[in-house]
């Protein structure tokens, strides 16, 4: 290695002997890379070198020049560091001394000169060497570096005296030095900051900048002291309160020997370990619960687990982990409980009484998941519990509408303050049985945001497959829930996710037509009203007639809930005039005394007067409420042809009134003789759905807006009593459409008499109740034309009348061919509050 002519500068060594450092440095030097440390200039480093690159290194220097090069390493944890592996500045050293240790490494004192950067490469082995450029201090005297080199100095010396890891010396050191570049390098080196900081500072050539980043490091330096001295005398007063409770714990703990009272820690444990004894924990949970309790054991009552683990193994030991009830299955008493509990609805106790024929035959079969889907009030929740009292079971009901947190379903980790198990292992709790029969009521109105799916959650609590070992986040133990009976009830299907739909057995639960609800209320509603408002039956009688006028007048709904309320209503009214005396006879509630106590109707027939004039039609509409009366009203004015729609009309009834439209105009000859053929190029048309308010969609509309048209065109009426349903297409044709039940029971509501609907929808009519077939008329359809020819009733028509049915469903092979048609297009409503036409 070469190196140029330059005399030697000896500086006195505290320690005796002299220090030597070149006046000009070599072309080049090699390199000792540090770990975790940033050589400064005109520093005195001991070092300590181990690795054996490195000691060959220190030896060639002290057999030569005794000159290196010091440098950070960027990756500290490499071991033999490459050109890549350093940063591209540092400072060049002169060892001063070296001592050899037994176990061969070396303790080398070294003084640092000069900040140098390295060029290029000249060797790598046995150690790095690299050219080296030296790089002086950019100074420029001003005011400014004179204040900041006070400001500099003011802080550290601040810093020496509030932190404990500096020593005095340091204070004293900084306050004797005048040149500001020793000053800086002193300070940088001394403080405790990250080495991407350090070499920072180093290679900034710029006095006065190196300087004002000293000044920033120094003041949040200070902060942060400030801010450890804060938590630290907060700790040291939280363990002196902690100290002097536990002396005081001590103390009131040999004060209770003393007088021969019970040690309550000792207590609490006991009484624990009983709990968890009786509880017939499984294996895998007793071994979690005893080690709890070892650790609760020895845990102090002030630590603030000792909370935590009690209450976990309190509800360890309250869970129903072998305690269930004994099934009663006896099918004629179930068959009692369901007719004493439920009036009508055959279907859906006979699907429930072979439910339990399955269960008494064969105790350990997998049972299905049932899911009871129907408009508010139909009596979904109390079947349940009937189905409960029919078996023997515990009954537990939850809810889950509105529910967007996971946890709610699996509930929370431990780890969480104020943490707790699931509703699912709550209400187990609660039920005191591992087999009760459990109602999961709103499972359709359900969300989910960013703290989880709780849908997806349920998927393992409803799946049998899964269900065995069911663990919740809190309990962190399997828990068998595959012997609990799980019922769910919905509104609607359409927002339940298909995975979770797929697990469950659908039971729709339509509505109550006029004739079942007069004898639901006479069976169970005002009895039940009636001993809720304290009177007696010789106080007070309802007739038939009045019941009928409540149904028709006051309520329109597919449940009977409104219809408990109006007769709650009037035994309130009636019950203040017992309370007041004004009253000693019983009060005998006709339709004259209905309208006496809740005032004016509130529902009137509308479809005759709304049909009166031409351009209006009566459909009928599926909602999550059950079935409703649509209104489609059309009218025209001079224009260009065009078609404007309202009402909140979804794409499928947008699409719906365009096909209508066309095949109008298709056959405007037919439907309209006497009008102009370019009737529709001199009018634009105007096709509006009533309550504006409520989105509607859904592909059953069709006819009902052709036949609105029709009306338009021709200028004839359609019959006030007729009602329809049915998609049309561009050629004509009627196709079929669901909720059948649902919208012939709004007709009824509605008073409507005949209903028109799609001859493929014949198949359909048994599941309308018998005395309802036979109070209706019934048209099927299979085109337009037919349509138009029963809603006009036009007697002078030449056109081919379709057949109208009246009373039961009719058993023809192609009628019953085309039953599995019956739920095309059958809730497809986007919103809870959509109707689906």
């Amino acid at each position: 290695m070469s190196e140029t002519d330059a005399s030697k500068i000896t500086i006195p060594d505290p320690h005796g002997g002299a220090l030597i450092v070149r006046g000009k440095l070599p072309d080049a030097l090699p390199i000792l890379p540090l770990r975790d440390t940033v050589p400064f200039p005109h520093m005195v480093m001991p070092l300590v070198v181990g690795q054996e690159r490195s000691v060959k290194l220190v030896n060639d220097v002290l057999g030569g020049t005794r000159m290196l090069a010091l440098v950070a390493s960027r990756t500290p944890e490499e071991e033999r560091p490459g050109p890549d592996d350093i940063y591209k500045v540092g400072v060049a050293a002169t060892v001063a001394r070296m001592l050899r240790m037994p176990d061969g490494t070396l303790r080398v004192l070294v003084q640092c000169g000069e900040r140098v950067r390295f060029g290029r490469f000249v060797a790598t082995e046995p150690y790095l060497v690299a050219t080296v450029e030296e790089l002086p201090d950019v100074v420029e005297p001003s005011p400014e570096l004179e204040a900041l080199e006070r400001a500099v100095r003011d802080n550290f010396v601040r810093v020496v005296e509030q932190s404990p890891q500096l020593p005095d010396e340091l204070r004293i050191a900084v306050q004797n030095i005048d040149d500001p570049a020793e000053l800086a390098h002193l300070i940088a080196g001394a403080l405790r900051i990250k080495t991407e900081e350090k070499q920072e500072l180093l290679e900034m050539r710029d006095l006065g900048a190196r300087l004002r980043r000293l000044a920033e490091i120094l003041a949040r330096e200070l902060e942060l002291i400030s801010i450890g001295s804060r938590i630290q005398s907060q700790v040291q007063s939280e363990l002196e309160r902690g100290q002097r409770e536990y002396f005081l714990r001590q103390q009131l703990k040999a004060i209770r020997e003393e007088l021969g009272e019970t040690d309550d820690e000792h207590a609490e444990v006991e009484e624990l370990r009983r709990m968890i004894e009786e509880a017939g924990l499984p294996e895998h949970a007793r071994r979690q619960a005893e080690r709890e309790l070892r650790r609760f054991e020895r845990l102090p009552p002030q630590s603030a687990e000792h909370g935590v683990i009690r209450t976990y193994l309190e509800w360890i030991a309250s869970l129903p982990w072998s305690r269930a009830t004994e099934d009663r299955i006896d099918l004629e008493h179930a068959r009692a409980v369901l007719d004493e509990d439920h009036y009508d609805i055959e279907r859906i106790k006979e699907r429930i009484l072979e439910f339990l024929a399955v269960r008494k035959l064969k105790p350990d079969a997998r049972a299905s998941i049932l899911c009871f889907v129907g408009p508010p009030g139909v009596g979904k929740t109390s079947l349940g519990r009937s189905i409960a009292r029919a078996m023997g079971r515990k009954f537990e009901r939850i809810s889950v509408g509105g529910v967007r947190d996971e946890a709610e379903i699996r509930g929370h980790r431990r780890t969480y303050i104020g943490a707790m198990p699931g509703v699912i292992i709550r209400a187990l709790r609660d039920a005191g049985a591992n087999n009760p029969v459990l109602m999961i009521d709103e499972i359709d109105k359900m969300g989910a945001d960013f703290r989880g799916d709780p849908a997806s959650a349920m998927l393992e609590v409803l799946d049998p497959e899964q269900n065995s070992s069911f663990r919740d986040h809190y309990l962190d133990l399997p828990f068998d829930l595959s012997n609990v009976l799980f019922i769910c009830t919905a509104n609607t299907l359409e927002t339940i996710p298909p995975a979770l739909r797929d697990r469950m057995e659908v039971i729709e639960l339509s509505g109550y037509t006029h004739e079942e609800k007069r004898e639901i209320a006479r069976r169970y509603l005002v009895p039940r009203q009636i001993e809720q408002h304290g009177l007696r039956r010789s106080q007070i009688e309802f007739t038939d007639e009045a019941l009928d006028v409540i149904i028709e007048g006051y309520t329109r709904e597919a449940g009977v809930r409104e219809l408990e309320r109006q007769i709650g209503a009037i035994c309130r009214k009636v019950a203040r005039e017992f309370a007041e005396g004004k009253r000693k006879a019983k009060r005998v509630i006709k339709p004259r005394q209905v309208r006496e106590l809740l005032g004016p109707r509130r529902y009137q027939p509308e479809t005759a007067r709304r049909t009166s004039q031409p351009g209006v039609a009566t459909g009928l509409a599926w909602t999550p409420t059950g079935g409703d009366v649509l209104f489609v009203e059309a009218t025209a004015f001079p224009g260009d042809g065009r078609l404007q729609l309202t009402g909140q009309l979804g794409d499928v009834m947008r699409e719906s009134a365009q096909a209508a439209l066309s095949y109008v105009r298709r056959h405007i000859d037919e439907i309209a003789p006497s009008a102009p053929r370019d009737w529709f190029r001199s009018h634009d048309i105007h096709l509006h759905v009533p309550a504006g308010a409520i989105p509607k969609d859904g592909p059953s509309a069709g006819i009902t807006m052709a036949v609105a048209l029709a009306s338009l065109v021709s200028e004839r009426p359609v019959r006030a009593d007729t009602a329809m349903t049915g998609e049309i297409t561009l050629t004509g044709q009627v196709l079929p459409v669901g909720g059948i039940k649902e919208k012939v029971l709004a007709a009824q509501r509605a008073g409507i008499r005949h209903v028109i609907m799609p001859k493929r929808n014949e198949a359909d009519l048994e599941e309308i109740p018998e005395h309802l077939r036979r109070e209706l008329d019934f048209t099927f359809v299979e085109n337009v034309e037919e349509v138009l020819a029963v809603a006009f009733d036009d007697s002078k028509s030449t056109k081919r009348r379709p057949r109208r049915r009246r009373g039961a469903a009719t058993t023809r092979p192609q009628a019953v061919a085309a039953a599995p048609a019956r739920n095309a297009g059958h809730r497809t409503g986007s919103a809870s509050a959509c109707a689906t036409v």
